[in-house]
């Protein structure tokens, strides 16, 4: 899944549509600067407890994005966390979830 991951992120901050998407995805991937300089964290099972808007989309896996993209500063969205979903021949994209960057005193 990290290497997954990593693909996905490449893909998409180099401007290209990643192949890895669900065909019903309902996430927003947002702009390629979003994804500049952010790599994969650690999977995880899903949590239905902790990503209550994501349960109704059938995810299997999340993972972390560790950045935030380059030149971020306080109150920058950007994506956190990335979802999948088990399909035949691997796993494909269901949805993000994006953070926003707070500023620490």
């Amino acid at each position: 899944m990290i290497q997954t991951t990593e693909k996905l992120v490449s893909d998409l901050a180099s401007g290209e549509t990643s192949d890895i998407v669900c065909m019903d995805s309902v996430a927003d991937f947002g702009a390629p600067s979003d994804w500049s300089g952010l790599s994969a964290g650690e999977p995880e099972e899903f949590s239905a407890e902790y990503w209550a808007d994501q349960v109704a989309l059938d995810p299997q896996w999340s993972i972390n994005l560790e950045g935030p993209p380059e030149g971020a500063m306080p109150g920058t969205h950007y994506p956190g966390d990335v979802f999948y979903r088990d399909i035949d021949d691997g796993l494909c994209v269901i949805d993000v979830s994006w953070s926003t960057l707070v500023a620490v005193n």
